[in-house]
């Protein structure tokens, strides 16, 4: 069994850590105070699969003593389960930023005068917590994408790790935009094999079309300048943490010209090593 405890500042990005944790598999647990942690922990010793990964969000709300939350930490190693513990920090001129963009009320406000002696006491309280953490991130200048990328590789398995997963669709135009692409690419400025009878019933999947759609100068021109910009953007994307990016590629009825090109795309950026899924939405379409 693997705990995670995650505890941090206010304002620091628990929340939305502790969301995208629950996206690759832990089960999340909000504002447990330390003394009901080791309970629910031997709970999840003795039931099923869903809490083999459990993630519990530990905040000043529920912080009477961090001596205690330590006490529980060394109880549930001694258990032999995965435990550790990460803070999500951020600057006291961010944390307080966020609150103000926000409106919401801290935490400690009641117990001070200001905002800004409710950011500096919380900082004091969770000190020693932030010194015991195993995982220190610190917010202040990462983006949601960014946090997100962090802790994939933190705790990600190594499918999840393993980059950027790139969808390439072909889609013809007559039936719409594909509503999910990022980037949408139109190429029916290309020699349309539609007007070739022999063609026309066959697909960009076939040999005979690909052969006549890449046939042309301007096509190879076109593809060439394509798999450029995607050597340039791609590991963009992925340093920028974007987990999927979506590729559409449309003609007029998506069956000859986007098959193609979304066919020769998805191989070139297989061989620059992403994930990569090809699919075909309007292929099947009647004329």
């Amino acid at each position: 069994m693997e705990v995670l405890i995650i505890s941090g500042l206010s304002g620091g990005g628990k929340s939305k850590a502790a969301s995208f944790l629950e996206d690759i598999g832990f089960y999340i647990i909000d504002n447990m105070p330390a003394a009901m942690i080791l309970k629910f922990a031997e709970f999840c010793a003795g039931a099923s699969s869903r809490y083999d990964r459990v993630a519990l969000v530990y905040d000043v709300r529920t912080a009477d003593s961090p001596t205690e939350l330590f006490g529980v930490l060394d109880q549930l190693k001694a258990m032999e389960a995965t435990c550790r513990m990460l803070f999500l920090d951020a600057s006291p001129e961010t944390v307080i930023k966020r609150y103000k963009e926000t409106r919401r009320r801290h935490p400690l406000s009641g117990q001070t005068q200001s905002l800004e002696d409710a950011v500096r006491k919380e900082r004091e309280l969770m000190e020693p917590v932030r010194n015991r953490a195993d995982f220190l991130i610190d917010t202040s200048r990462l983006s949601t994408a960014k946090l997100r990328g962090e802790l994939l590789r933190l705790f990600g398995s190594a499918e999840e790790r393993g980059g950027m997963a790139v969808s390439v669709m072909s889609f013809g135009f007559k039936y719409g935009l594909p509503m999910d692409a990022d980037l949408v690419l139109d190429v029916r400025f290309m020699p349309n094999p539609f007007y070739i009878e022999e063609l026309r019933p066959k697909t960009g999947l076939d040999r005979e079309v690909a052969d006549y759609v890449f046939g042309f100068q301007q096509t190879q021109g076109y593809l060439r300048r394509l798999e450029e910009l995607l050597s340039f953007t791609l590991p963009l994307y992925a340093e920028e943490g974007k987990a999927a990016l979506v590729i559409g590629v449309g003609c007029t009825g998506g069956h000859h010209r986007s098959v193609a090109v979304t066919h020769a795309l998805a191989e070139f950026i297989r061989q620059q090593g992403y994930q990569v899924t090809e699919n075909h939405r309007d292929m099947g379409r009647g004329g």
